[in-house]
């Protein structure tokens, strides 16, 4: 579903991503851990080209991403890949309905009522159907992340990216959020996920990618990740997290 092949990305004489080559299969969810400033978010950012790679290629679904494209042929590659951000991003002036109902309805031309109808499916199935009138500003974070789910999967995408999408919440919220993502892995969604919930990574995950300094370092399965670490950084990381 995802592939990069040698991809870099700098910005002057700092290298944010260096030579990475790794593939995330269809049905398949990866966890992409680190410590701060390794390039986790950088990386999963350049898959819906929210951040441009200056070498390399990268394939969504057979397609190459960094091909040149207009803004419009640019917003239907988004339109399919499901993005979580880490400050949930809804809009403050739309009720929590009308934020899952606009991607659908401007983007793909959606009607009004089938719109309404998905959202309000979508929202169920994220528990919160009782909030749909509400608004951002009236819902906890855990809630208002869940909603952002809810919105990234009103466009049907055969995959979604997490950028770190608990670090902004209290920790009796990130439960909920999880057993959303929890919920998706379980329905076979193709999953990208960076996250520092290591629990999260040990469950569900087929595969762990550890980076450091802009780079894969170790990519295993995540028995074999926190059994048996083979890289010295990565043997560091989980000790010192253990250690905490």
């Amino acid at each position: 579903m995802i592939t990069f092949s040698n991809v870099n990305k700098w910005y002057g004489d700092y290298r944010a991503l260096t030579d990475i080559n790794a593939e995330v299969k269809k049905g398949e969810v990866v966890v992409v851990c680190g410590p701060s400033g390794s390039g986790k978010s950088t990386l999963i950012r350049t898959v819906n080209r929210l951040e441009e790679i200056k070498s390399g290629q990268l394939l969504f679904d057979g397609h190459d991403i960094q091909a040149r494209m207009s803004s419009q042929q640019l917003n239907q590659l988004r339109s399919r890949i499901g993005f979580v951000f880490q400050s949930f991003n809804l809009f403050p002036h739309l009720s929590v309905l009308e934020n899952i109902m606009l991607s659908p309805m401007k983007v793909r031309g959606v009607k009004r009522a089938d719109a309404k109808s998905r959202a309000m499916q979508l929202l169920e199935r994220v528990g919160l159907a009782a909030k749909a009138e509400s608004y951002p500003a009236q819902l906890s974070g855990g809630q208002q992340q869940r909603v952002a789910i809810a919105r990234a999967l009103a466009m049907d995408p055969p995959a979604m990216l997490f950028d770190e999408p608990t670090s902004a919440l209290d920790p009796e919220m990130v439960g909920e959020v999880l057993a959303v993502m929890r919920s998706l892995a379980k329905d076979g969604m193709t999953m990208m996920c960076v996250t520092h919930e290591m629990n999260f990574a040990r469950e569900v995950a087929d595969r762990v990618w550890f980076m450091d300094a802009g780079c894969i370092l170790e990519a295993a399965d995540p028995d074999t990740f926190f059994r048996n670490p083979q890289h010295p950084r990565a043997q560091r990381f989980l000790s010192d997290l253990r250690s905490h």
